[in-house]
């Protein structure tokens, strides 16, 4: 697909000519199989800790959306795969340097061409978030679609960096949990439940 077709993909909300710029679902599983992977949620809190060496030490780092990283110390260096709900700016992309990119948002429109045509790109698809809205009764987070995607795979763990459900806001922004549409309340409650049977998944 070129630009231009892709363009008009987005305008008629062809779901399928954009999917078919995406990995396969099952691939990107795979590529995850038998890793130690880190999620770096863009908590406030986190920017308190000295948890860099630790992110930087597993397989697999994944960070969200513009992924502020005051500090190395805090947060780490390394980037391997960046999940977005938001449009990237040229210097984040360059700073981050991720090796894939992810579009997690349901909102197709903010999807550019640059991160659609991007190597290993994926796309999530439109069911996987509908189900987790669902369940959430509210719209998820990215975090919370990420933690819901990644432990489908055979990964060897998953740990949650900079993840207090809003409790000290975002690194991202200025607007508090009362501002933004999701249910921080009903994630910590799943992500609690998701700790409980899941021995693989462990809160920083």
């Amino acid at each position: 697909m070129n630009k231009l077709f892709f363009y008009s993909a987005r305008l008629m909300r062809d779901e399928t000519a954009l999917q078919s710029l995406s990995v396969p679902q099952g691939n990107l599983l795979a590529d995850l199989e038998g890793k130690r992977v880190a999620l770096i949620g863009n908590a406030r809190s986190l920017a308190q800790t000295r948890h860099g060496a630790a992110i930087d030490a597993v397989d697999l780092v994944i960070r969200i959306n513009r992924a502020p990283m005051p500090s190395p110390d805090s947060h780490g260096t390394r980037t391997d795969w960046l999940a977005l709900a938001v449009r990237l700016a040229d210097e984040d992309r360059t700073r981050l340097n991720p090796s894939r990119l992810l579009w997690m948002s349901p909102k197709r429109k903010r999807l550019g061409w640059q991160v659609a045509s991007s190597p290993g790109f994926y796309l999530h698809p439109l069911p996987d978030y509908h189900a987790l809205k669902d369940r959430l009764a509210a719209p998820p987070t990215t975090g919370a679609m990420l933690i819901d995607l990644l432990l489908r795979s055979s990964l060897a763990s998953l740990t949650l960096y900079g993840f207090d459900f809003f409790a000290s806001q975002s690194l991202s922004g200025r607007r508090t949990a009362d501002q933004v549409p999701h249910d921080f309340g009903a994630e910590a409650a799943w992500v609690a439940d998701l700790r409980r049977r899941d021995a693989r998944l462990t809160l920083a």
